[in-house]
This record gives structure tokens, sequence and C-alpha cells, in this order.
């Protein structure tokens, strides 16, 4: 591979003129600059990056620790962060915590080694773990995505009010008629499927119930198997709605129903989380509520950024947004 040397030989000029043409190029004549440009594509020179950062002690490299990279959530906040990133000459990196403490800690503390700019990250779990301390300490940026700070002021976080979203879906169902409700979620505690159904509880208050029916992972697996749970039981004891704590849950429901030929939503509604898009597409388009994903990884980054600048550190909590689609688009029968 051509170095610096050649291209400075080939252009006939210093070394130090191709270094400001590959980093300041507005301090050398358009001449001069032509002539390093024409070096550098004859040779087909190609800079070192990780040794110009080694150097710099400056990193451009933003990772992104999600809980689920086969989630298509995660896939629309990481193009909402690159979006953003692109414009400040930063790249997005993605690592999988696959919902495990243990490897979430391994990404951290490699990341940490390699001097990233920052970390956006979807941690396992509500407590600050030691990784996530030291990554803290030794001076790198951290955002916390889809989670909230948990009152550490200290820690910039950017999140939607699950909640909200919960409380969201379960007026709609009761609006709708349905008074017996199942909740399909992960026994794990994460906070955004509790919060999740802390929200539903709320909407159907007295009014009806809400059986709580724990899947095995937040997937279009698990959400056919925990609907053939709904719907092995008899029939005038089952729920009239379901509503998932994701859309792929969601979907796994959908897949069920179709499989046994239970019409949705005549027999049975079904609510997802998220409006993922296969949402929209699926058999029967399915109604969710609306996280704003892209904008979750521009504003992490922006509150990253910031951070770098010396900003305090801000937590961010945006509203979600019911999308009715024909999955609840009718009463249960009386």
């Amino acid at each position: 591979m051509a170095t610096v040397k050649e291209v400075a030989q080939r252009a006939g000029v210093s070394l130090g003129t191709v270094s400001n043409v590959l980093n300041r190029p507005e301090v050398v004549s358009e001449a001069l600059r032509t002539r390093v440009q024409d070096a550098i594509a004859e040779l087909g020179f190609v800079r070192n990056e990780s040794a110009r950062q080694l150097r710099a002690g400056v990193s451009r490299t933003i990772a992104m620790v999600v809980l689920d990279v086969a989630n298509p959530f995660f896939t629309d906040v990481i193009a909402g962060a690159e979006e953003l990133a692109e414009r400040h000459d930063a790249l997005v990196v993605m690592c999988n915590s696959a919902n495990s403490a243990d490897r979430e800690a391994r990404h951290l503390r490699r990341l940490d080694q390699q001097r990233v700019l920052g970390v956006l990250l979807t941690p396992v779990h509500d407590a600050p773990s030691s990784a996530l301390t030291e990554v803290r300490e030794h001076g790198t940026p951290v955002v916390l995505v889809d989670r909230g700070a948990a009152g550490a002021t200290a820690q910039a976080s950017v999140a939607v009010d699950d909640v909200l979203g919960g409380r969201l879906a379960g007026e709609h169902l009761v609006g709708a008629g349905h008074r017996a409700l199942a909740y399909v979620g992960v026994a794990a505690p994460l906070r955004q499927v509790q919060d999740r159904l802390r929200g539903v509880r709320e909407a159907v208050g007295a009014a009806g119930s809400v059986q709580v029916v724990d899947a095995t992972a937040m997937s279009v697996r698990a959400g056919s198997q925990a609907a053939a749970q709904i719907l092995a039981g008899p029939e005038q004891d089952r729920p009239t709605a379901v509503f998932c704590a994701n859309d792929l849950l969601a979907l796994g429901v959908l897949n069920e129903c179709v499989r046994r030929g239970v019409r949705v939503p005549d027999e049975l509604a079904v609510v997802g989380y998220d409006d993922i898009g296969f949402a929209a597409t699926a058999t029967v388009p399915l109604t969710s509520v609306r996280q704003p994903r892209e904008l979750l990884g521009r504003t992490a980054v922006e509150l990253l950024l910031a951070q770098v600048e010396g900003r305090p550190a801000q937590q961010i909590v945006f509203e979600p947004e019911l999308v009715v689609r024909r999955s609840t688009g009718r009463r249960p029968h009386p």
C-alpha cells in the first residue's frame, strides 16, 4: 500500500503539505491540493485512520450496544443514529448483548479499551453495571437508549414514556368493548416491559382484567408459543384481546391465530408495540403503539456529542402514539 512519503514524492511536495491536504485542505492552495489529490488517486493511497486517531488520542467511532440485533426496532434506531453521526464525520458500530449482562459487560470493556468516542447503550438491567461505571469513570460518554436514567441525573438518556404507551393500548381496547385482556411480555425485569404492563393495567382498572402471559423471549416464535397457551383454554374463558410488549411477539400471535383459524379481530384483537415496518404489512395489519425509532437514535447521538463538547447530560422522554389498524378493527362478540 502506498505511503504518505510516496504521495509527497509523486506530487513533488513536502510531507507537511500532504498532511494538510488530508486534514486541513482549506490551508492549501488549489493548485497544490490538485497535485496531491492526483498523486493519491494514481497511487491508490488510503490513509491509516486508526493510526491517525491513535496519535491524536481521539476516535470517531460511536458504539451502540443493543439487546437484540434481530429486532427491527433497533435497526431503525441505529439508522437514525447513523444519519446524524455521518454529518459529524463519525462512524456507528453495533454490538449485540443478546440480553446477557455478561456479554454486555464484555462489550463495554472492549469498547473502553478501543477508546471509542462514546457508547449508546440499551442496558440489560436498570441498575448500572460495574462495567458501565468503569466506562463512565474513564471519561467515555454514555447515553442510555430506550431506557430512562432511573433518577441518575448525571447519566444522559433518551426514552419513550412506556407507561403512557401501555395506557394508550389499554384505553383503545377497553373503548372497543374488551374487558378480558392478556398481556404478553417476558418475565425478565426489563423496565420497558413492566412499564407497558403498568400502563395497560391503569387503563383497564376495575372495568376488566389483564392476564399476564410470560413469553420465553421477545420474538415471533415466542409470540406464537404464547398465543398457543392463550388459545388452549376453553373459548368462554379466553381473553378477547391481546396486548404484546413488542411487535415481534404480536406478529407471532397473529401467525398462530392464522394457523388455528382464529379470526382477528373478530375472535381475538391484537395490539403490538414499536410499530416496526412489518406491522403495517402483516397478514392482518397490526395495531401498534409507535415509538419514534429514528428520532431516538438521532437524539442519542446529539446527547453524546453534547457530552463530548463538555455540556451537561440530559434526560429526554418522548411520547408514543397509537396507530390503529385492522387487528383491532371490531368489537368482540357479546
